[in-house]
């Protein structure tokens, strides 16, 4: 039976609170990922922080849930589908988290934002979307920022970090575009519903009983913040996007660095580089172009649609 949530009925925009929400979810993951360090310096393996993120996280997902009346959440036309979303996000969180146990917060954190980059290319490549030239070369410039804060040629971060940050950039991309593809038929609770579920499963049969370990009060303060901190992200996440335009909010997900390089001078006395520094602004500055000519095209062919002729009765 479907929910008020999950009608036809558009809630209504509101930019504010989108603004508002958007900001949220870049404060929750970047806390989040504070969190994942916290927890590898506390002796937490890979899996653990993978499993209590989301089985700290399901409770705020439930209540979502419930609070939406969407109590179908779990009903799905396309479980093969979710499965393969799992498989590959599962991997590229593995792959995230452990970007974390090497790099200092912020780095990992600018290398993640190569993610909508490598989109961009996926979606040319398997939605067969186009893109002009504009984009392409808002993508390059952007690799080259990733360039300038792994500097390739000498640095003083682990290479292995570097490409392990970078292959988890790519596996977000092919998160988006699976999510993309699922979304044309499944609803944002049922998505999250079924990776949250799956996931837990998974590493719980395969993998918790080999890595699972006792943990002291502390530790275990930091598994829950983990995944209360992963699982309102995501709800932040979602909601700002019913309430306003994509163009409006994204921009707002840069915040995140901003909220790491507090976090890691706080916690661990780090500073980015200026590498880092200047890495940042070129790949941050390609993004918002990259949002400036998708909201300017949706403008044009609004107004194509617009100026079309209405063709005569019967046509």
């Amino acid at each position: 039976m479907p929910s008020a949530a999950s009608s036809s009925e558009r809630p209504q925009q509101n930019r504010i609170l989108g603004i508002g929400l958007r900001i949220g979810a870049a404060t929750s993951f970047a806390f989040m990922a504070a969190t994942i360090k916290l927890g590898y310096d506390a002796g937490v393996s890979t899996p653990e922080l993978v499993f209590y993120r989301f089985a700290f996280g399901l409770p705020p997902l439930l209540g979502w849930i419930i609070l939406s009346g969407n109590y179908g959440a779990w009903r799905t036309r396309r479980p093969l589908a979710h499965l393969a979303r799992t498989a590959i996000g599962l991997s590229s969180m593995v792959f995230a988290f452990s970007a974390l146990d090497y790099l200092p917060l912020a780095e990992a954190t600018v290398i993640s934002f190569a993610a909508p980059l490598f989109s961009v290319i996926l979606s040319v490549l398997v939605l067969k979307e186009q893109v002009g030239r504009h984009r392409w070369s808002a993508v390059a410039i952007g690799f080259v920022g990733v360039l300038v804060v792994m500097q390739p040629g000498g640095t003083h971060l682990p290479i292995v970090g570097l490409i392990v940050a970078a292959v988890a950039a790519f596996g977000v991309a092919c998160v988006n575009i699976t999510i993309r593809q699922i979304g044309r038929t499944e609803g944002a609770q049922t998505t999250v519903l079924w990776f949250t579920l799956s996931s837990m499963l998974v590493v719980g049969l395969f993998f918790m009983h080999f890595y699972a370990r006792p943990h002291d009060g502390w530790t275990w303060a930091i598994l829950v913040a983990l995944g209360l901190a992963g699982g309102a992200g995501q709800l932040f996440l979602t909601a700002s996007l019913r309430f306003a335009p994509v163009p409006v909010i994204v921009p707002f997900d840069y915040l995140q660095l901003l909220w790491a390089v507090l976090l890691g001078w706080l916690l661990w006395s780090t500073q980015p580089s200026p590498a880092t520094w200047a890495g940042a602004a070129v790949i941050i500055g390609s993004g918002l172009y990259t949002i400036y000519r998708e909201q300017k095209i949706g403008r044009e062919r609004k107004g194509i649609a617009a100026k079309a002729p209405i063709p005569p009765l019967g046509k």
